[in-house]
């Protein structure tokens, strides 16, 4: 059965890249695509048995940002956020985003983008964690 995952990114070339680099590894993923980190909230919070499992979120997005998405996805009811963990995916080392980043509870990791093949296998090691 495949492990679905909700992929928030506003560029649509990390969006295709990640896609891709999913697709070519040995796991069986469902991806659900978003540019907009509100449009992401609205499907969660209207699809209370959405079945995500792992959220790959950048940092840096126009309108709202990684961070202000994880604000309010740790203030849904726990229906809405159902067994869903967090893996940041983005572009910034800065150790400041990371350290922020791993404060919020439902963050089980921090990946720099871009992903290659072994490190798309083992993305549902993340969700063991939760």
């Amino acid at each position: 059965m495949a492990r679905r995952i909700m992929l928030i990114d506003d560029y649509e070339s990390d969006l295709l890249f990640t896609r891709l680099m999913l697709e070519r590894c040995d796991q069986h993923y469902e991806v659900l695509e978003y540019d907009s980190a509100l449009e992401a909230l609205q499907y969660l919070q209207s699809n209370p048995l959405h079945g995500i499992s792992l959220i790959l979120l950048d940092i840096n997005m126009p309108g709202m940002d990684g961070f202000e998405f994880l604000e309010v996805y740790e203030n849904l009811a726990d229906g809405k956020q159902a067994e869903a963990v967090v893996v940041m995916l983005t572009s910034s080392p800065d150790p400041r985003d990371r350290a922020r980043a791993e404060a919020f509870g439902s963050v089980r990791g921090y990946i720099t983008k871009p992903i290659d093949k072994a490190t798309a296998s083992g993305l549902m090691n993340f969700i063991g964690q939760n």
